[in-house]
């Protein structure tokens, strides 16, 4: 008899850990290759997991609501053939309680979250554990770490909240920590849960807005934003479109929105102003070389979520209209990939699908640059003609950029900002599909 290992699969590159949503089978089940055992979510999107063999599923490690780290065995399956299994009586083996994941550290290319001004980092789990229990950025920061590299594991930050309001004592013996001074850390009491009174209707947050609401105090925490403001003309635009729409659709299958057409003036920007496109590491500019534009997308809860259209700068406007109405569809529909929501280098969001003039958009961590088109309203503008000025009704629109102060000064936030201006007010209103 074979036992066939099913393990917590990697659900992208930045992916370290997921958490256990429901299990579709127990012990004792029998299953079939790529069924479906499991769902699991991560800080990006809900997955299935399928079996990775046939047989008898013999052991469940892990319980609901368990948050497991990649690679970690999650089930057992024992590999007899079906009909054999199929004999066996009800006397499935008692499911495994789950024990605390504790796992090592991952190098850190692979984590997703650096502490604002420093060099260190923290998977999604010490983060979720510090919001939870009240534990600030500096204390955090004064954890001495028995992971890789010194890097604070969950029992690290569990065992910081045991023991808190007594003085740190001596780190635990690594090659990073014994380096690391004794600090005496002065306890930051729990806020106290708030007197509701009135009428009032209280909703739990799901789990999805719990995880916006922390990368969005994240990034806010992380970033000194700073938004510029511009407005567009982008009558021609919108008058392309309407003609075109009809056509485009019947030759290429797809519909024509403004997304696609925006996506392609923000790559044709970022070529003049690369560092636009980039990360901070510490003391280290990252600029990257792919241009992987992320577009604000609505999920049927009617959380936000932000797949991203990979090498944008390779497509031309039938390739990014495919991609932007491929990646909406799925959002809509819930089928969205992991992968669909890592890599981004920039992000989009439209603020005038709600109707918004304009916004001051977070930015989407670790990128240094997001940026919010508002609603095209027709109004009065004056006109600079060889005879003349003039007042004429055009199709305007404010842009709005939010960046990270710390890489991105108002020069190059301002400049980035009216070339992607530039970029739509110089649309061909001729051009062909």
């Amino acid at each position: 008899m074979a036992i066939v290992d099913l393990v917590m699969p990697k659900m992208g590159e930045s992916i370290t850990e997921a958490t256990i949503l429901k299990w579709h089978k127990k012990a004792g089940d029998v299953v079939k290759m790529d069924e479906t055992v499991l769902e699991i979510a991560t800080d990006k999107v809900d997955s299935e997991v399928p079996s990775t063999g046939s047989g008898t599923i013999t052991e469940i490690l892990f319980k609901e609501n368990d948050v497991v780290a990649v690679g970690t065995v999650i089930a057992r399956i024992s590999s007899e053939a079906v009909a054999a299994v199929s004999n066996v009586t009800a006397t499935a083996p008692t499911p495994q309680a789950a024990s605390p994941v504790v796992a090592s550290a991952p190098s850190a290319a692979s984590v997703p979250t650096a502490a604002a001004g420093t060099n260190k980092f923290y998977s999604p789990l010490v983060l979720n554990i510090a919001t939870q229990e009240a534990v600030s950025m500096a204390e955090l920061e004064s954890i001495p770490g028995t992971g890789n590299e010194g890097r604070v594991t969950k029992k690290d930050i569990l065992n910081y909240v045991a023991n808190r309001g007594n003085a740190v004592s001596a780190p635990a013996a690594s090659p990073v920590a014994s380096s690391a001074p004794v600090t005496t850390v002065t306890e930051t009491p729990k806020a106290a849960p708030a007197v509701i009174s009135g009428n009032v209707e209280i909703v739990e947050m799901d789990r999805m807005r719990k995880l916006i609401a922390e990368h969005m105090v994240r990034s806010k925490a992380t970033s000194p934003h700073v938004t510029s403001f511009t407005e567009a003309d982008v009558t021609n635009l919108v008058r392309w479109r309407e003609k075109s729409k009809g056509a485009f659709e019947k030759k290429y299958a797809e519909k024509i929105t403004f997304t696609p057409i925006f996506i392609e003036a923000i790559v044709k920007s970022i070529s003049k102003y690369p560092m636009i496109n980039s990360s901070l590491d510490g003391d280290r500019i990252i600029i990257k070389k792919d241009i992987n534009i992320g577009m604000a997308a609505a999920l049927p809860s009617g959380n936000l979520i932000v797949p991203v259209i990979k090498n944008a700068d390779t497509k031309n406007l039938i390739g990014l209209a495919k991609d932007v109405n491929g990646l909406a569809n799925a959002a809509r529909a819930g089928k969205l990939k992991a992968d669909d929501t890592q890599g981004g280098t920039f992000t989009l969001t439209n603020v005038g699908t709600f109707g918004s003039l304009m916004g001051t958009p977070i930015i989407n961590q670790p990128q240094v640059a997001i940026l919010a088109v508002g609603s095209i309203k027709k109004r009065p503008m004056v006109i600079e003609t060889a005879e003349g000025d003039v007042i004429a009704i055009r199709h305007m629109m404010y842009l709005s950029l939010s960046y990270d102060h710390r890489i991105v000064d108002g020069s190059l936030g301002a400049s980035f900002l009216t070339a992607v201006a530039n970029e739509l007010e110089a649309f061909d209103a001729n051009r062909e599909i």
